[in-house]
C-alpha cells in the first residue's frame, strides 16, 4: 500500500487546523476586520469629526429610561429561569480491606473445590480471568471466601454495611458535613434490594433528619451511578438550598453463582466489591468555591427496542434452581446501539461547530446521497480532557477506544481500574475520576466525559467541567498505589 509523504501529511494536518480554527472561532474572524474598519474610519475623521457625529446624535432621555429598564428586566427574568447551577463538592470511593482480596491462584483453587465435577467449567473460568484485563489485587467480599460459599442474607447485609458506612465515613471526613445536613439521599443498588431498604439502613445509621427525602433505586445495572446523579440533579432544581448524597454500589456477596451454566460464571469472574459516595450541592454560594465539579449535562439512552436487548445482563435461574446473573454474547452489539444512541444526544451539547458541521455534512451525505457512506465519527478529544468508561471488562474498553478513536492515556484510567478493582459495577466511574486526580492530570477547566453503560440496555453519559486545579491527594484507593 502506498505511503503518503510526509510533507502530504502535513499539509492536510494543517488544513484540519485551519478549518477547526476558523469555525470555531467564527464570531471572532467576522469581528476583527469590522473592529479594523471601524478603527481606520474613526482614525481617518479624527478627533473633530467624530466630536460632530456624537452630537449629531439625539437622545430621549423617557425612551433610554425605558429601554434600560426593560433590558434590566429581562436579564433579571433570564437569570432567575436559569437551571441552578449542581455542583460535586467532593466524594469518596470504598477502599477493601486486604483480606478481602483474590488473586488468580485462590480463585480458580476455590474454583476447583466447588465444581470438582466440571472441570471444562473450571477451565472456561480461567480463560476469562486470563483475558479480563483483571489483576491479583481484586476484592471479593469475605462470604465468597467460604468453600462453599455461604451468600445469606445476613451476609450480604454485612457487605452493605461495610462497603456503604466505610465511604460514607470518608465522605463525611473529607468534606465536614454533618449527617443531619443532608435533604436528599439517593442509594443504588441493583441486585440486591432487600426489606428495610438500604436507603432506610443508611439513614437509620446516621440518625439523618427525619423529613430527609431517601430513594432506592435498584434493577438497572451498571449504568445506575449516573441514573442516580440524573435524579439528584432533577431533585436539587426543584429544592433550593439543598445537600444531595449519591450512593453508588454493587453487592456480590447474594448473586454469586455456585452452577455450572457458563454464562452465569462470566459474572463471578468479573464482579468485584467496590462503592463510592458522591456529595452534591445546589448552593453556590456556599459551595462553588470548594467545589471540585460543576454538573454540565446528563443524557441517558435506553436501548430496548427489541427482546434481544433485555436479556443482555439480567438475573436467572439454571435447570438446577441456582440463581446468578447472565451476560448475553449480544451484549457488545447492543452496547454499541445505545453509544451510538447517546452520541447522537449528547454530539451537539458538546462538540465544537467545525465537528458538527462535519457531522451534520456526513448525515446529510448518508440521507441524500448514499446511505453506504461510513458515518462520521466526532473527535471527542475537542471538547473533553478526560474520559472515565465503564470498566466491565476489557473488551468493553478496547471497543470504545477504537470506536471513538481515543489514546491510550484516555482509557488509562478505565485500564487502571478494572485491573485493581475489577469490575465494581455503578461505582467503576468514580475509581476512575480519583485515578486521575492521584496522577495529578485533573486541571481547572478541564472537561470529563463520563461513560456508563447497564443492562436494560441503557447508555448513560455524565459531562462535568473541573472547578479547580486538583492536587493529588494523600488518601483514597490510589494512595498506595504507584
Amino acid at each position: 500500500m502506498p505511503q503518503r509523504s510526509p510533507q502530504l501529511s502535513t499539509f492536510f494536518k494543517n488544513v484540519i487546523l485551519g478549518y477547526q480554527y476558523v469555525v470555531n472561532h467564527f464570531l471572532t474572524c467576522l469581528l476583527v476586520p469590522i473592529m479594523a474598519a471601524v478603527l481606520v474610519e474613526a482614525i481617518q475623521l479624527g478627533p473633530e469629526g467624530i466630536s460632530n457625529l456624537w452630537d449629531s446624535l439625539q437622545f430621549d432621555f423617557i425612551k433610554t429610561l425605558c429601554s434600560s429598564f426593560f433590558v434590566i428586566f429581562v436579564s433579571i427574568l433570564y437569570f432567575m429561569s436559569r437551571p441552578r447551577g449542581v455542583y460535586l463538592v467532593d466524594y469518596a470511593c470504598y477502599k477493601p480491606p486486604v483480606s478481602c482480596r483474590v488473586s488468580f491462584s485462590t480463585f480458580m483453587e476455590h474454583s476447583r473445590l466447588i465444581l470438582s465435577s466440571e472441570p471444562k467449567s473450571v477451565e472456561f473460568q480461567m480463560r476469562i480471568l486470563e483475558r479480563s484485563g483483571l489483576g491479583e489485587e481484586t476484592c471479593l467480599p469475605p462470604a465468597i471466601h467460604y468453600i462453599p460459599p455461604a451468600p445469606n442474607m445476613e451476609s450480604a447485609r454485612k457487605e452493605a454495611e461495610m462497603v456503604i458506612f466505610s465511604a460514607m465515613d470518608s465522605l463525611f471526613k473529607k468534606t465536614g458535613v454533618k449527617p443531619r445536613d443532608i435533604d436528599i439521599l439517593i442509594v443504588n443498588c441493583s441486585l440486591f434490594s432487600p426489606t428495610p431498604s438500604l436507603s432506610a439502613m443508611v439513614v437509620n445509621k446516621y440518625k439523618m433528619r427525619g423529613n430527609i427525602k431517601s430513594f432506592n433505586l435498584s434493577g438497572m445495572g451498571c449504568s445506575a451511578g449516573l441514573i442516580s446523579i440524573d435524579l439528584a440533579r432533577d431533585l436539587l432544581q426543584v429544592y433550593p438550598k439543598s445537600i444531595a448524597v449519591v450512593v453508588s454500589t454493587e453487592i456480590i456477596t447474594p448473586n454469586y453463582y455456585r452452577g455450572k451454566d457458563r454464562s452465569m460464571l462470566l459474572p463471578n469472574c468479573l464482579f468485584r466489591m467496590g462503592g463510592a459516595a458522591i456529595l452534591l450541592s445546589n448552593r453556590w454560594w456556599a459551595d462553588q468555591w470548594r467545589a471540585k465539579y460543576k454538573l454540565l449535562h446528563v443524557v441517558r439512552t435506553h436501548k430496548g427496542s427489541d427482546d434481544k436487548s433485555y436479556n443482555c445482563v439480567f438475573e436467572t435461574e439454571d435447570s438446577e434452581g441456582k440463581t446468578g446473573i447472565s451476560l448475553s454474547k449480544d451484549l457488545m452489539a447492543i452496547a454499541g446501539e445505545a453509544l451510538k444512541s447517546n452520541i447522537t444526544t449528547i454530539g451537539p451539547l458538546v462538540l465544537p461547530p467545525s465537528e458538527q458541521l462535519l457531522f451534520l455534512f456526513s448525515l446529510i451525505g448518508r440521507k441524500v446521497f448514499n446511505p453506504r457512506l461510513k458515518p462520521y465519527i466526532p473527535d471527542f478529544k475537542q471538547a473533553f480532557e478526560h474520559f472515565c468508561i465503564h470498566a466491565g471488562g476489557r473488551a468493553v474498553i478496547d471497543e470504545l477506544q477504537k470506536n471513538l478513536q481515543l489514546s491510550a492515556e484516555h482509557v488509562e484510567a478505565s485500564r487502571m481500574t478494572l485491573h485493581r478493582f475489577g469490575n465494581t459495577s455503578s461505582s467503576s466511574l468514580w475509581y476512575e475520576l480519583s485515578y486521575i486526580e492521584a496522577k495529578g492530570r485533573m486541571k481547572k477547566g478541564d472537561k470529563i466525559w463520563q461513560i456508563a453503560f447497564g443492562s436494560g440496555f441503557k447508555c448513560n453519559s455524565a459531562v462535568w467541567k473541573c472547578n479547580k486545579t486538583i492536587e493529588t491527594p494523600s488518601d483514597g484507593p490510589w494512595s498506595d498505589y504507584s
